[in-house]
């Protein structure tokens, strides 16, 4: 007997079996599982007004928002959600810019089209897992490499601020500023303020946004006072610019900052 045929017969068995035992799945578990996503709607709706117009007291699901957002901080450190560690850790591992794409996009999106196409793939009627070693293998690999990710993502330590910072050294060197105690000053602002994230600077960072390099910005001649004004207001000098402001660094350190962006000129 062909598989089609095969497959045929256990439709024909599950409708006679329906017929005499049971129900069919349209639509009546369809009904049960629209009708109880609908009560998960709600309760999720209920909770949401609950939190926003603080029902049964203001603190009964958290305060609706917290202190205002400091772009300024140098001590803030961005964590994802626990769901996302093992994506945190991958990225790690693959390191900007040459590799990265695998960890955010090549290796997930590979792994979920695997799953997706592995009932097409595999349409045996076997079930018992001594005669499925592969998909047992598979499936405990998976459920480790996730585990361990998991884990190291949630147990690492935050060190991009101090591999940004070891590099300064041989920033100073290229560009020229190693006795300039401000311009030093700025480039460690520079690196704990997380610039890199979304600036290059003599091939640290990475590029978000149109995010420029900022290796030969002293070269431009802008000026110390055009710098701070930047950096103070950026849509204000180039409007519809997406850049945080950082008037809250105070005067001293974005004239640090503004230093060390004038003595960048390129190495």
């Amino acid at each position: 007997m062909s598989s089609i045929q095969e497959r045929r017969a256990d439709f024909q068995r599950y409708k006679d079996d329906v017929k005499k035992r049971g129900k069919p799945f349209f639509p009546y578990a369809m009904f049960h599982d629209t009708v109880m996503s609908l009560v998960v709607v709600c309760v999720i709706t209920g909770l949401a007004v609950i939190w926003k117009y603080g029902l049964f007291g203001d603190h009964v699901l958290g305060t609706v928002l917290g202190e205002p957002a400091d772009p300024g901080t140098r001590t803030f450190v961005p964590r994802p959600d626990w769901y996302f560690y093992f994506l945190f850790y991958l990225l790690r591992i693959f390191k900007w810019p040459e590799s990265v794409i695998l960890a955010t996009v090549g290796i997930p999106t590979i792994l979920l089209i695997l799953l997706l196409v592995l009932p097409f793939i595999d349409t045996r009627r076997e079930r018992r897992l001594s005669r499925r070693p592969v998909a047992i293998v598979a499936a405990a690999l998976t459920i480790v490499s996730m585990g361990a990710l998991t884990y190291k993502g949630a147990t690492a330590q935050e060190a991009i601020a101090s591999e940004v910072k070891a590099a300064i050294p041989g920033w100073a060197q290229k560009q020229g500023f190693a006795d300039n105690e401000e311009a030093l000053a700025g480039a460690n602002l520079f690196a704990e303020s997380g610039c890199t994230n979304c600036h290059t600077y003599l091939g640290t960072g990475s590029s978000n946004l149109g995010a420029p390099d900022l290796s030969d910005e002293g070269a431009k001649n802008k000026g110390i006072q055009f710098q701070i004004d930047h950096l103070k207001c950026p849509s204000c000098v180039n409007p519809g610019s997406p850049m945080p402001a950082f008037a809250a660094l105070g005067e001293e350190r974005l004239r640090q900052l503004a230093t060390f962006l004038e003595a960048s000129k390129g190495g």
